[in-house]
């Protein structure tokens, strides 16, 4: 629960940061401090040609760690959430039964994690393979949530045994590491658009300094 707590304040902390720079930027072009609340739409639209401009001037291998590992925080903090809803008896999911069987949620995890890898082969089509990262990640997150029932064979999801240490320290490092990816994609993206003249130009070095 707390590595999806941090995974999900994480991404907030990482786009109000980028709306706050965004913000900066366009409350020079005006003296009156209340007109913040007027620039706030712009610098809103700001922040996302920001980040899509960013994505799109990315290095393949970026994109795809980007989306892959976007997938696996997606789906191991929504799962969590989910799954704790399930346990309190709160929120609209329930456990799936077949047959009176259980179905773990690793199961629906194997098969999209391998579904789309096997996709991404089957295609010669870059954009295809960078879109199929983002099934794949989600379908590591599902299994990987559940590496102490795989590893030990029976379910110790809620217990002492389940928050395997290689659950924190793999979950930490992915926060980091996304979190790393989309600073870079932002300031590129800043660059980018200001060079452009689509954003009030900053206080940073120019570009190529």
């Amino acid at each position: 629960m707390a590595l999806a707590g941090v995974a999900l304040a994480g991404a907030g902390t990482v786009v109000a940061g980028q709306f706050g720079r965004m913000l900066r930027r366009r409350a020079h072009e005006t003296t009156d401090h209340e007109g913040l609340v007027e620039v706030a739409p712009a610098a809103a639209l700001d922040t996302v040609g920001v980040a899509v401009s960013g994505y799109e001037g990315a290095q393949r291998s970026e994109t795809v760690l980007f989306n892959l590992l976007a997938g696996f925080l997606g789906s191991f903090a929504v799962v969590r959430l989910s799954t704790w809803g399930i346990r309190d008896g709160w929120g609209p999911f329930r456990n799936v039964r077949i047959g009176g069987r259980h179905i773990h949620h690793f199961v629906p995890g194997i098969l999209l994690a391998f579904g789309s890898g096997t996709a991404a082969l089957l295609t010669d089509d870059d954009e295809v393979e960078q879109r199929l990262a983002i099934p794949m990640g989600a379908g590591i997150g599902l299994t990987f949530d559940e590496a102490a029932l795989l590893l030990d064979l029976r379910d110790v999801y809620w217990t002492r045994e389940g928050l395997l240490s290689v659950q924190l320290s793999l979950g930490a490092t992915a926060i980091l590491s996304i979190a790393i990816l989309t600073g870079r994609m932002l300031r590129r993206g800043e660059r980018r658009q200001e060079a452009e003249g689509l954003i009030p130009p900053g206080d940073h070095p120019p570009i190529g300094a």
